[in-house]
């Protein structure tokens, strides 16, 4: 063989070699990029629970945890927030009257309480 043949024959070889990309170091990513990451992406547990004695169940429990931000889950059609009332703001929350039913109920029972602690005092009182 001659020189040149060599020459052709390592230049075919080489054009067949396997590129290796470059390994890339990775920083260690902290607290605050991982929340990003599951916020922005959301991140969905679910799983059951079952005890059983005897091949008798006993108790399920069903777990299912999605967290995401607020955005995507408006995006997947989670907004329960809004129309419960117990997390809205709006002024729909609470009825006129059904606020004047509780405020009535707590008066009721305030007095119930001061009743009885007058009671006990007054017991207290007659066995000393």
């Amino acid at each position: 063989m001659s020189l040149n043949a060599i020459d052709l024959d390592r230049g075919a070889a080489s054009h067949y070699l396997v590129r290796h990309m470059p390994i890339e170091q990775r920083q260690p990513q902290g607290l605050v990029d991982i929340l990003d990451k599951i916020l922005d992406k959301g991140l969905v547990v679910a799983g059951d629970i079952k005890v059983s004695l005897a091949n008798v169940e006993l108790l399920t429990i069903q777990l299912r945890l999605v967290i995401c931000s607020i955005d995507k889950a408006e995006a997947i059609g989670i907004n329960w927030w809004r129309s419960d009332r117990f997390y809205s703001s709006s002024p729909d929350a609470v009825s006129a009257a059904e606020y004047a039913a509780l405020s009535s109920r707590v008066a009721q029972l305030e007095e119930q309480l001061s009743a009885k602690s007058l009671s006990a005092s007054k017991a207290e009182r007659k066995g000393r």
